[in-house]
């Protein structure tokens, strides 16, 4: 059961109007890695987590998160108030309306325009909101390392978007919303760490032969350390084609009847080796073009 609280988790105090900056706020509030994706991603994975506690962590933190919507919503809403009411009353001229708006070289048209200075459900490039931004997959071993890389780039986006305004109240409210990004990475480390076997994911064990094996991928300007290091791996600088030592190539046993048909496609569909064919792009490269008969068909072919 959820109650509105008519009141903001976090004061947020705006300097004053700016279309601009809410337009690039609009990423945290309808983009992928924004504040309505991360509420739906913990919010399904509550529902499903068997675990009493982590399903308790899960739907507070959905829960915190449709908060930190809120907030941002209004941050764009009042960034856009002061252009709301003159798109609203018409009461400049339209040149010096338009350059008010996007004076400051951003496409702010996109809230103040086409959404009347509210917040959308659009990432900041207007590209509207989809469920595609929502990654469980009902393991909680995954579920909780996507979360904590997904408030990770949440982090990331708010101290980009702290460096873009000088506005104190703006950069005051992104500062808190940042902070706990922070505090639920903990949180999702310590429920993933709670979990005593919680590597590899999933039930099945991974191949012995392959588990611990890096394969040196790629030529040149090899690098060596934890990662692929011989007190971590079996490191192998050179691997073969096929490392399971067949002959790489893929096969299939198909049934008499199936391999038949199969064998008359090939035939039918075979090209001939043989022959060099004259076609549109030869034609169309070499310039003007005479007839020459060729048995009773007549055919263009390029002047020699």
């Amino acid at each position: 059961m959820f109650r509105h609280v008519k009141k903001l988790q976090y004061t947020v105090r705006v300097a004053e109007p700016n279309p601009g900056l809410a337009n690039l706020l609009l990423e945290q509030f309808g983009g992928p890695q924004g504040e309505l994706a991360a509420a739906c991603r913990y919010f399904t994975q509550g529902l499903s987590d068997e675990d009493e506690g982590r399903r308790d962590m899960l739907m507070d933190i959905a829960t915190e998160e449709l908060s930190h919507l809120e907030i941002i919503g209004s941050l764009v809403g009042m960034l856009n108030k002061g252009a709301k009411g003159k798109l609203a009353e018409g009461t400049e001229e339209e040149g010096e309306l338009y350059r008010s708006i996007t004076g400051n070289g951003n496409d702010s048209h996109l809230t103040s325009i086409l959404y009347g200075g509210g917040p959308a459900l659009t990432n900041s490039g207007g590209v509207p909101w989809t469920a595609a931004y929502i990654d469980t997959i009902g393991e909680p071993t995954a579920d909780l390392r996507s979360n904590i890389a997904a408030e990770a780039r949440a982090k990331i986006l708010y101290e980009r978007l702290i460096n873009v305004t000088d506005d104190p109240g703006v950069k005051d409210a992104l500062g808190f919303l940042m902070t706990r990004e922070v505090a639920h990475q903990i949180s999702f480390e310590k429920a993933l760490y709670s979990i005593r076997n919680n590597f590899p994911v999933g039930k099945l064990p991974p191949i012995e032969q392959y588990s611990n094996v890096y394969y040196n991928m790629s030529e040149g300007g090899e690098v060596r350390g934890s990662w692929n290091s011989d007190e971590n791996f079996t490191y192998v600088a050179d691997p073969a084609p096929a490392v399971d030592g067949g002959d790489g190539y893929a096969s299939i046993t198909l049934p008499s009847d199936q391999k038949t048909e199969l064998d008359n496609l090939a035939l039918r569909t075979a090209s001939d080796t043989t022959v060099n064919p004259v076609t549109g792009t030869d034609l169309g490269a070499s310039g003007p073009i005479e007839n020459e008969t060729v048995g009773k068909s007549a055919v263009n072919v390029p002047k020699k």
